[in-house]
Order: structure tokens, then C-alpha cells, then sequence
């Protein structure tokens, strides 16, 4: 058929040989493999899986296997690594993954059951302040019964525990590389995945290549990646529209969405890919601090902050106001915060204080980063700060840091209120409640609240039916919306600005809107 093509190619266009004409196919398919360039502002924090429990994952997705995954446009885990897994229990507290045969890492070793154990055991006995062992806490053990079998015993029933194990903290590392009971320091990456990393400058680059000893569910359809890390927003959208990067992910504002939809000077090359976001914005409170450790003062700011006003202002239609930790189109969304707050008002929260005996104005510190979430951050604490003071019952000075010095504050507790962002482990309404309470909490801010902890999330993890959990996560969101510990501000829809030159655009992002590189392909033109 090929052949055929080819004659036919050559009788069309006289001029050419066939062997040029046939060159002419043979170098636009090679053309799909060619490298491409993504550039982002959301920079890895650690290299190490057993310590990143945030954005770092979109490296390790790329470079790491985990046992089950979720490929684009699934809802339910997947294989990966694993063969097969399942309950072999009716009460959820066993499960079992058989892992493919012939895996290795790209260093050569064997990627087996003690492997795997290796992996998961050192997350938990590092226990990295603000790392992923939080998402373990219902494992009691692992292990490995059989050369490629692995057996994990929960210490109570855990429906969610599936959708762990396909999170980027479950990264599969090779021992001789990742120490047991250390973080690695070399600053490399071996893993098993689509692909391996064969350099990494921090502050400015990751260079990826094909992994050709790769086993798994992705199909590649380039052979290279380099991300490009960007300090700002400004500086990233610039690279591509001079066609220094194909795509840009992470950190676009909203004002750079609305002029690449508007199609302004420099972006007519470009396009716009749109998906649901369940990615979120919220504060966080210091119940150690002396102000904002008191009830009546986070009841005031849940009953002042106009979030309607914040997504107006700041995100101009990009975002949604979101009065609940569960986003839209998770099961077990509510709006408990404005069923319990309503609309913004200074009078009921004057009363709210002045019932407690506290003293107007409020003195507070905010506090955010200045190169995580994208340049109208600062845009949003500047908003919510008039607000607050336009109410004449808060004084707020706004302080931001680069993410490496934001995040030793905040998990050392320097800062009484500070903004966090949120994209989900997984597509659970779990996964927007169990992380944020307990005393090994990602904010590292302990948050006891034995209602939900010992009751309503144990509840829900004995049911395999996550529909069926609704009113627990209710209920949940109730005491939250009652401490005021963390209050939700908005859900944003997720972009990535693409080059008319890159396909797979719409596939590249999977449901934990971990970006998917092998998606992505550079379009065929000759």
C-alpha cells in the first residue's frame, strides 16, 4: 500500500523522483517525533516522590510508574505497572496487585514486588513534614508475596485506597537509586515511566526523552520534551508567542486567557484548550495565632469576603465562586458556606466580634506565593485585602514569598492566614476533605476534627459506591463551614495554550489535570 502511495505521488508530481516523493511521507512522519517545548510556571519543589505531595507531580507523572494510573478520560483507576489489582476481601481492607512481568527501571533494575514495597515503605518511614505519607494513613503494611505480587493490608476499610495508587506520591523508584530511610540528593530522577530524564537545571529547564524500556498504558506520540520553567505568567506567554515554547501549562492569568481567546497581536498562531477545572483556591488559618486562632475572628472574614466581587475583579470569568472544599461536578458538592454566611455582610460580621468582645480592627497577616499559582495571585490578596478593610473591621498587611520560602513558613506556622491552591489527587470528594484535617496534614497546620476523621471519612471508605457517600461529605463540609479553618474562594477551569502546530491538546490532561506530555504530537505538514 505504501508503495502504491508512493508511485502514485511520483505520477502527480513529475518533477520529483519517487524516491523523493516517497521522502516526502517518510519526513512527515518523522515530523510528529520531533521535540516539543512546554513551558509552565509551576517549577517541581522536590525531585524526590517520597517528599512532594503538590505540583511536583507533574515531572513525576511523566518519568514515574505507578500501579494504576488514569489515562484520559477515565474515571476509575487503571493498570500501569500492575497486571491487575483488586479487593480480594469483602470489607475493602485487602488488596492485591499483580505486577506486568519483564518490568525495569531505566537504570537496569528490576521493577518487582520488593520494589514496590521499597517505594511505598519509605515514603512512610521518611514522613516528610507536608509529604505524601498523609494520603497513607490507612496503610498498615505492604507485602511482597511473590516476585510480582503485592499484597496491602489496610487498618480499616479504604474504597479510596485504588485512586492512591494512582497518584504521583506512589511513585515506583528503583532501590539502588532512593534510599530507604532518606530522601535521594543527587538531584536525578529514575523511574520506569513513558519517559527519563536526562537533565534538569532548576529555575529553568527539564529535558525528557523517550523511555524505550517502558511498559505501561501511555502511547507516546513524540519522542522528546523539554519544560521550560517560568518566574511569571508575562514572561511565559511571550516565549510562545515567539515560538520559543509549543504550549504553556499552569499559571496562566486571566487577562492572558481573555487576549488568547481574542485572538490580540502575536497570539494569531495560537489556540485556547478549555476543560473543567477541579482545581480550587483557598485560605487557610493559624489556629495557633493569636488572632486568627479565634473562632469569632475567621466567622467575621467567611461573612465579609465577596467572592462574587474577587472572580469579577481578578479572574473575569475564569474562575467560579465556590463556597464549599468539594468543587462542582464532584460528587458530594455543596454550598454550605453561603448556606450558612449568605451574602457578604460587615453588619453580621461586626456583631460576630463584637458578641466575642474582640476589638475592631482585626490586625492580620496575609500571606501567599509570589510563583506558584500564576501572577494574579497577588491580584486576588490585593482584592481580598480591600474588602476586608472596606468593612472597617480588619487592618491586613499582605505579604508574598517565592514558593521555596512560602512553603518553610508555613509548615514551620509563621503565618496566621495563607493562601493555598488545591488540584486533586484524584477525582473523589475525599480527596478535597481527608487531606486538610488530622494532626499530618498537607498545610502541616493540624487540624483535629474527630467528627470527620473517626467517623464520616471511615463511613464513607467502607463504600465502594462513592455516589452513595454523599451525605457524609455533607455533613463534613458542615463542620468545616462551622470552624472556619479553611475557607474556599473559587474553582478555576483549567487552560492550556497551544501552538496550532501541537495536536493532543485536548487529551494531554488526565482527570487529576496532571499533565500527559505523550499526548501531546506535532501536527504533519508538507
Amino acid at each position: 500500500m505504501f508503495y502504491r502511495t508512493c508511485l502514485q505521488a511520483a505520477a502527480a508530481l513529475a518533477s520529483i523522483s519517487l524516491l523523493a516523493g516517497c521522502g516526502l511521507f517518510s519526513d512527515a512522519e518523522s515530523s510528529d517525533k520531533k521535540r516539543i517545548f512546554v513551558g509552565t510556571t509551576s517549577e517541581p519543589t522536590k525531585l524526590d516522590p517520597a517528599a512532594a505531595w503538590d505540583g511536583s507531580w507533574e515531572l513525576y507523572r511523566n518519568v514515574f510508574q505507578t500501579l494504576l494510573s488514569f489515562p484520559t478520560g477515565s474515571t476509575e483507576p487503571q493498570p500501569d505497572a500492575a497486571k491487575r489489582c483488586g479487593f480480594k476481601d469483602s470489607g475493602n481492607k485487602i488488596y492485591v496487585c499483580e505486577l506486568r512481568p519483564g518490568l525495569k527501571f531505566s537504570n537496569g533494575e528490576k521493577l518487582d514486588a520488593a520494589a514496590v514495597k521499597h517505594s511505598i515503605d519509605r515514603i512512610r518511614r521518611i514522613d516528610v513534614s507536608g509529604g505524601p505519607r498523609g494520603l497513607l494513613n490507612s496503610l498498615r503494611s505492604v507485602e511482597a508475596t511473590g516476585e510480582h505480587t503485592v499484597t496491602f493490608r489496610l487498618k480499616s476499610p479504604d474504597a479510596t485506597f485504588p485512586f492512591i495508587l494512582a497518584t504521583p506520591a506512589t511513585s515506583l523508584v528503583p532501590p539502588g537509586k532512593y534510599p530507604a530511610n532518606r530522601l535521594r540528593t543527587d538531584g536525578g530522577l529514575t523511574g520506569s515511566g513513558p519517559y527519563v530524564l536526562d537533565s534538569y537545571t532548576k529555575r529553568h529547564k527539564a529535558e525528557l526523552s523517550r523511555n524505550d524500556d517502558y511498559q505501561g498504558f501511555a502511547e507516546r506520540r513524540n519522542d522528546a520534551i523539554t519544560i521550560r520553567y517560568y518566574p511569571d505568567s508575562d514572561s511565559m506567554v511571550q516565549a510562545l508567542k515567539k515560538k520559543q515554547i509549543d504550549v504553556t501549562y499552569r499559571g496562566l492569568t486571566s487577562k492572558e486567557v481573555v487576549g488568547l481567546q481574542e485572538k490580540e497581536a502575536g497570539s494569531e498562531h495560537l489556540r485556547l484548550v478549555e476543560t473543567v477545572g477541579a482545581d480550587i483556591r483557598y485560605l487557610v488559618f493559624n489556629s495557633k495565632d493569636q488572632q486568627a486562632g479565634k473562632l469569632a475572628v475567621r466567622r467575621a472574614i467567611a461573612q465579609v469576603v465577596d467572592r462574587g466581587a474577587l472572580v469579577a475583579r481578578v479572574y473575569q470569568g475564569t474562575a467560579e465562586p465556590l463556597y464549599s472544599m468539594v468543587p462542582k461536578g464532584i460528587a458530594g458538592h455543596s454550598t454550605e458556606f453561603f448556606d450558612r454566611y449568605g451574602e457578604p455582610s460587615a453588619e453580621k460580621a461586626e456583631k460576630t466580634l463584637r458578641d466575642a468582645g474582640i476589638e475592631e480592627p482585626v490586625e492580620l497577616e496575609f500571606w501567599y506565593t509570589t510563583d506558584r499559582y500564576g501572577s494574579a495571585t497577588a491580584q486576588e490578596f490585593g482584592e481580598l485585602k480591600r474588602q476586608l478593610e472596606a468593612s472597617g473591621l480588619f487592618e491586613i498587611s499582605v505579604r508574598g514569598k517565592s514558593w521555596e520560602e512560602f512553603e518553610k513558613g508555613y509548615t514551620s506556622g509563621d503565618y496566621p492566614v495563607f493562601g493555598r491552591g488545591w488540584f486533586p489527587d484524584f477525582p473523589d470528594a475525599d480527596n478535597f476533605i481527608a487531606p486538610f484535617v488530622g494532626e499530618n496534614n498537607v498545610l502541616a497546620t493540624p487540624y483535629e476534627s474527630s467528627e470527620i476523621t473517626d467517623e464520616l471519612l471511615p463511613a464513607s471508605r467502607r463504600e465502594s459506591d462513592r455516589a452513595a457517600v454523599a451525605k457524609d461529605f455533607e455533613r463534613a463540609q458542615e463542620i468545616l463551614a462551622e470552624d472556619v479553618r479553611l475557607l474556599p474562594l473559587w474553582q478555576g477551569k483549567t487552560y492550556l495554550a497551544v501552538s496550532e502546530e501541537i495536536g493532543g491538546g485536548e487529551r494531554a490532561l488526565d482527570p487529576q489535570t496532571v499533565m500527559q506530555l505523550w499526548e501531546l504530537y506535532r501536527k504533519t505538514s508538507w
